[in-house]
């Protein structure tokens, strides 16, 4: 299983600057903090659903994953997506609960919960490229189809990255809020895009000459053919060689070492049964 690669934008550092500036260095920190929370919630989620995240950007507005693999169902759309703000609710609520054991918590975690529930609460809006979007794309799909679903999401992205603009036109004449245009800017230009991304990349398990030196142990399991590809994803063990034996009833039809299991993983269709494969 390869590793997520991860990148800080320049913008963020311009944005940091700003905020150090105005002496908000802090809270802009902590907002950076629990965006990469919300990300590994989505991580972990697309793992145990037999995807990975291949990309983790670290931007002025939160963290965007990115990744590219076509035909990704509805149902597991929808629960990679609300996986985010679940983890920041249960985050946020956390905190809440240190609070009612010890009080004096309160001054020094208040900010922190605080973000949990404002970047939770903020990414439920049901706009594009919000998960409130994409769960609403994952349940619109099943009534109207993936195109239209999408079509629809992506401009309710664009109204609401457009309020965001104009709301921060009407604080020039008090207060400048920069983080509102930044974030409106964000929804705008995300909705705006060709790329559907979000997206994850399927999970195989390939050994590395480096793992090999060291010594890897060998992990032995035996499956239905009828099992989905999915769920053989799963199984995998990306610390061990692993030698599969697929059957069919109590007949065995085919092993599968390493490198053909990866192949198969590979180029094959998450959702179908590993008897197309073998």
């Amino acid at each position: 299983m390869g590793g997520i690669n991860y990148s800080v934008h320049p913008l963020f550092f311009a944005v940091g600057l700003y905020y150090a500036l105005t002496g908000r260095i802090f809270i802009f920190l902590v907002y950076s903090v629990t965006a990469l929370i919300h990300e590994t919630g989505h991580a972990l989620v697309a793992e145990k659903s037999g995807y990975k995240l291949n990309k983790i950007t670290l931007t002025p507005f939160g963290a965007i994953a990115k990744g590219n693999i076509e035909g990704l169902k509805f149902y597991d759309e929808f629960k990679i997506a609300a996986a985010g703000p679940a983890v920041n609710l249960a985050t946020g609520l956390l905190f809440v609960a240190v609070w009612w054991i010890f009080p004096e918590a309160y001054a020094f975690t208040d900010i922190a919960a605080e973000a949990n529930f404002a970047i939770a609460l903020i990414n439920l809006i049901p706009a594009y490229p919000l998960d409130g979007g994409r769960i609403l794309s994952a349940l619109l799909s099943v009534k109207l189809g993936e195109r239209r679903a999408y079509i629809v999401c992506k401009i309710m992205g664009i109204a609401f990255g457009g309020v965001l603009i104009v709301g921060f036109v009407f604080t020039i004449f008090s207060e400048p809020n920069i983080s509102l245009l930044i974030f409106g800017l964000f929804v705008l230009l995300g909705a705006l895009s060709r790329e559907k991304e979000f997206k994850y990349i399927r999970i195989f398990s390939q050994p590395t000459e480096e793992s090999l030196m060291r010594g890897l142990p060998i992990k032995k399991q035996a499956v239905s053919k009828n099992i989905t590809l999915k769920a053989l994803a799963r199984m995998t063990d990306v610390k061990a060689l692993n030698e599969i034996e697929v059957y069919s009833g109590a007949t065995l039809i085919r092993k599968l070492g390493q490198k053909e299991l990866t192949e198969i993983l590979k180029r094959g269709d998450i959702y179908s049964k590993l008897e197309k494969y073998v």
